[in-house]
């Protein structure tokens, strides 16, 4: 039987029902485990600990199913995790002028490695760990038969596959090609989406309900979106009522998105500006300019990809947000997020306030902001709290 045997005391993490074993932890493998094989994990003194997927090319070695020494990996069990995942959604009650939103999200929902986002009548899935993409044949079967969804598209196509051994790769699994861009509805609002081409899966999902507080605080309001990808934060910030929103990214093809989204909800071109240019050279010209706005949306890519560059991106937050506060009308608002898994909420609001103190300004905070319901936090892995966000409002 294939078999991981603990060092001595390194069995706490999984007493705490955190599902990652680490290299360092191992003190010798039993058997000729393959990648993805289930295993049992075992004590230094012989306790039954769980059952996971072996990994031997990542430093998370074996990533946890279950510490049930009774349940069996197989097809039944991926059916009993999907239908819970399903369950859950189901009773968030997503409204139903929303048809996009995650429907599994790895660790978060006891699937470690495997993302499902619905996108309309397409799954777009991520096999981003070495049991998932030993199991990918009988997840995808089984995500067909209880959603009803015929349509999957593949988009691991990302770096941290590597770290599993693994290639990136997408593509049709089942199902139609889905279209250069798909609508999809949220909160009444329309969207295209590359589902083939787009970061992540096609959207960021995760910020809908942070799109809904922007909308509830833009009325007449003056409105400059950063990062402003396909202009989500923007369009929810003209469904508010927003006099003009002004969208900066680095991409003209996702500046032609923002603005076709903007004429799918009916939106007058004066009324919403795209910019293509590097978001801190233009803050640091609209501040030797004089601009000034009503709210201002934050929502950059992961600045700390390692620990390595930890203080670089803190670094980088701590700028962008200092001019974002210069650029702010006294009794404006600033969305300001991080998704950088390795900067806490804790380091965040610190590096916020501190550019605040730089600003010489005066702010204070309105509401703690996070990632939607249905991309879950697990109490015992920290590291499914991902997105952090804060509203902040000048007091002067």
């Amino acid at each position: 039987m294939n078999k991981i045997i603990l060092k001595k005391g390194r069995e706490r993490s999984l007493l705490r029902q955190h599902p990652w074993i680490f290299s360092g932890a191992i003190e010798k493998t039993a058997g000729n485990p393959q990648p993805g094989t289930t295993v049992d994990v075992v004590s230094a003194d012989g306790q039954f600990l769980g059952r996971g997927a072996y990994s031997p090319s990542s430093q998370i070695r074996l990533r946890l199913w279950t510490v049930d020494e009774q349940e069996t990996v197989d097809a039944d069990y991926f059916r009993r995790r999907i239908q819970a995942a399903i369950n859950l959604r189901q009773s968030l009650r997503i409204p139903a002028q929303t048809n996009a939103y995650r429907l599994i999200a790895a660790e978060a929902d006891g699937l470690p490695g495997l993302i499902a986002d619905r996108y309309g009548n397409f799954l777009v899935c991520q096999f981003l760990s070495a049991g998932a993409e030993r199991w990918k044949t009988v997840l995808m079967d089984q995500l067909k038969e209880l959603t009803g969804i015929t349509n999957i598209y593949e988009r691991s196509d990302v770096e941290v596959r590597r770290k599993e051994g693994l290639q990136p790769c997408k593509g049709v699994l089942c199902g139609e090609e889905p279209p250069d861009l798909l609508k999809i509805e949220e909160n009444g609002l329309h969207f295209l989406v590359d589902i083939k081409h787009g970061h992540k899966t096609g959207f960021y999902l995760d910020q809908r309900d942070n799109r809904n507080a922007v909308r509830l605080h833009s009325a007449d309001a003056e409105v400059l979106n950063c990062f402003a990808y396909t202009g989500g934060f923007g369009i929810a910030a003209l469904q508010g009522g927003a006099k003009h929103v002004t969208n900066i990214e680095d991409r003209a093809d996702f500046i032609g998105m923002i603005e076709e989204n903007a004429r799918l909800n009916d939106f007058f071109e004066d009324s919403c500006t795209g910019i293509k240019a590097d978001v801190f050279q233009l803050l640091r010209q609209y501040l030797k300019e004089g601009r000034l706005f009503d709210l201002i949306i934050l929502d950059p890519p992961k600045f700390a990809e390692s620990q390595t560059n930890l203080e670089r991106a803190s670094r980088g937050y701590k700028d962008i947000n200092l001019l974002a506060f210069k650029l702010l009308r006294p009794g404006g608002q600033l969305f300001t997020f991080s998704c950088s898994g390795l900067i806490k909420m804790e380091m965040f609001q610190k590096i916020v306030a501190d550019a605040v103190i730089d600003s010489e300004r005066d702010a204070q905070i309105m509401q703690w902001l996070g990632q939607a319901a249905d991309h879950p936090v697990k109490l015992a892995i920290p590291e499914t709290q991902y997105l952090k966000g804060l509203s902040v409002r000048m007091i002067c």
